[in-house]
C-alpha cells in the first residue's frame, strides 16, 4: 500500500456480539449495553476515514466502546442487587414497598445477544461464567477504570501492554489497578460471587417447569436450596428460605401467578423462563423473566424481572400465548 493511502472502512458488525458483552459487564444493565454498542458503532462509522490501521479494528472498537462506556458511568451510582440493599423480609405482601428505577438495578441480557453461537466449548463456558448476575453486581464495586482493566486483562485475557494502550496508561498503572480490583472482589462477601454451575441441569429444569405450572409448593420447595434466595426488581423485597419463598407465593397477590405457562429460555450463562400469567381476555400474557441460578443439584436463587413489557422482547419470547 503506497504511503499516504486511504484505509478501507473496516466492516464493524462481526465486533457487535462480543462489544455488546463487554458493555454489559461494564455497565451491568442489557438495555444500556445495547446503547453504547450502538453509540460506539456510531462514533466509529464517523470517524472510519480517520482508522488508519495502525491497530486492530478489535482494539480501535474496544478503545471507543471504553470511552462510552465510562461516559455513561460517570456521576452514577453503582447498580445493585435487592440483597445488596438491606435484609430479607418476611412472606408479607406489605414488605413489598415501592416500584424503584430501573438505574438502579442490575438488569438481565439474553445470552444470545453476548455468547458465542459456535466455537471453543471452554470458551463459551467461561464467557457464560463472565455474564452471571453476581459477577456483574461484584464488577460494580469497581471504578469504571479498574472495572475495564478487570475485564480486558481477566475475563477477555488482553496483555497488559495492551490494556495500557487502549487506557492511555502505562503497565504499571494497569497492574496497580487490577490489584485493587482484586482486592477489592477479594472482600465482598460470599453472596457477591456466582456459585459453580453443573454441566447440566437439565431435569432439575424440567421438574422446577412441572412444578410452577401446577403451582405444586410441595414439590417446589423439595427443588430449593434450604436456604435459597427469590428476588423481584423492580422492588427492593427479597425472601431468603425454601419455606419462605413457597409461603410467599401463595400470598393473595402473588397467588395470582397460579396457571402460569413457563418458555425455557436463557439469560447471564444460566437457564432462564419468560412467565406468563393468565391473561382474563384469554391465553396468557408476559409477566417476568425468571433467572435461575442452580448449586449442588438443587435451585439457589429465583431472580424474577417484572419488566416484561421491554424485556420479553429483548429475548425474543412471545408478545403472548394462546389458550
Amino acid at each position: 500500500m503506497a504511503v499516504g493511502a486511504p484505509v478501507a472502512a473496516p466492516d464493524l458488525e462481526p465486533y457487535r456480539r462480543e462489544l455488546t458483552g463487554y458493555c454489559y459487564r461494564m455497565l451491568g444493565s442489557g438495555f444500556e449495553a445495547e446503547d453504547a454498542v450502538q453509540e460506539t458503532m456510531l462514533r466509529a462509522w464517523r470517524h472510519a476515514d480517520g482508522f488508519e490501521g495502525r491497530s486492530s479494528v478489535r482494539s480501535w472498537l474496544y478503545r471507543i466502546a471504553t470511552n462510552v462506556c465510562v461516559d455513561m458511568l460517570r456521576g452514577r451510582k453503582r447498580r445493585a442487587r435487592p440483597m445488596e440493599l438491606g435484609p430479607s423480609s418476611p412472606p408479607d405482601e406489605s414488605h413489598l414497598g415501592q416500584v424503584l428505577p430501573e438505574h438502579l438495578w442490575i438488569s438481565p441480557i439474553a445470552d444470545a445477544r453476548i455468547v458465542p453461537e459456535d466455537g471453543d466449548p471452554a470458551e463459551i463456558a467461561v464467557t457464560r461464567d463472565s455474564i452471571r448476575l453476581a459477577f456483574i453486581t461484584a464488577l460494580q464495586h469497581l471504578p469504571a477504570r479498574q472495572r475495564a482493566a478487570l475485564i480486558l486483562c481477566e475475563v477477555l485475557r488482553w496483555q497488559a501492554a495492551e490494556v495500557a494502550d487502549l487506557l492511555g496508561t502505562s503497565v504499571a498503572a494497569v497492574n496497580s489497578a487490577l490489584q485493587r480490583a482484586r482486592a477489592t472482589l477479594a472482600a465482598l462477601p460470599d453472596t457477591a460471587r456466582p456459585a459453580a454451575v453443573a454441566a447440566s441441569q437439565a431435569a432439575l429444569l424440567d421438574r422446577y417447569l412441572t412444578a410452577f405450572e401446577r403451582y405444586d409448593m410441595s414439590s417446589l420447595v423439595s427443588l430449593l436450596h434450604e436456604d435459597a434466595v427469590q428476588s423481584m426488581p423492580p422492588f427492593a423485597m427479597w425472601l431468603q428460605g425454601a419455606q419462605t419463598i413457597c409461603t410467599w407465593m401463595v400470598q393473595p397477590g402473588p397467588s395470582e401467578c397460579r396457571g402460569s405457562r413457563l418458555i425455557p429460555t436463557r439469560a447471564n450463562g444460566t437457564a432462564a423462563f419468560g412467565q406468563y400469567r393468565r391473561d382474563p381476555d384469554g391465553g396468557h400474557m408476559p409477566w417476568g423473566l425468571q433467572v435461575i441460578e442452580t448449586s449442588g443439584g438443587l435451585i439457589s436463587e429465583i431472580y424474577v424481572f417484572l419488566d416484561a413489557e421491554a424485556l420479553f422482547p429483548a429475548f425474543g419470547l412471545p408478545a403472548h400465548l394462546p389458550g
